[in-house]
């Protein structure tokens, strides 16, 4: 599996604080042991405890070029016919090398912002029904947190084009 080079993961890393200090967005972040795992994660997240809503960053292949991300809720599962329909393209999801080269974060760490601007966002609305959401900015040992209703202006800032999923019942894993 290849790995995410340290200069790429700083510069993702910094993206993100540049992107929380020019919006004015306030956040909470910490460094801890590295999360590429489900049962790392919850280890985690008590020992320090988190309350803020996991967040899930799905990066995909849409046929034919390009990517997409998917910023959705860490238990909440990809619906590839609603995408078909936004994007009018199937999508699969990139196996960890083609992500690492697209987008240098690691696997189990994917980032929602600091992208390629020709990367689409995908934004599952669940994710506003959450207090505070959280993501890891591309290292896998640090995580940042924030308002939700925060969310908007970060999408805002980034030049990424952004298509908001229709709304639909919460679907848990």
């Amino acid at each position: 599996m290849a790995n995410a080079s340290a200069a790429s993961l700083e510069a993702i890393y910094q993206q993100n604080l540049t992107l929380f200090s020019q919006t004015g967005v306030d956040y909470q972040s910490w460094q801890h042991a590295p999360i590429l795992d489900f049962e790392t994660d919850a280890r985690i997240a008590e020992e320090l405890g988190w309350t803020a809503a996991p967040t899930k960053s799905l990066f995909m292949k849409v046929k034919g070029g390009g990517y997409c991300l998917l910023l959705t809720h860490r238990d909440s599962r990809l619906d590839s016919k609603l995408v078909k329909q936004l994007l009018g393209k199937r999508v699969s999801v990139c196996n960890n090398e083609e992500m690492v080269e697209a987008i240098g974060c690691e696997p189990g760490a994917v980032c929602p912002f600091a992208l390629p601007e020709d990367v689409k966002i995908l934004v599952d609305q669940v994710v506003f029904s959450y207090p505070e959401l959280m993501f890891t900015p591309g290292k896998p040992d640090f995580t940042f947190a924030f308002d939700s209703s925060s969310l908007m202006r970060l999408l805002e800032a980034l030049p990424n084009t952004v298509i908001m999923l229709p709304e639909r019942e919460t679907e848990q894993a």
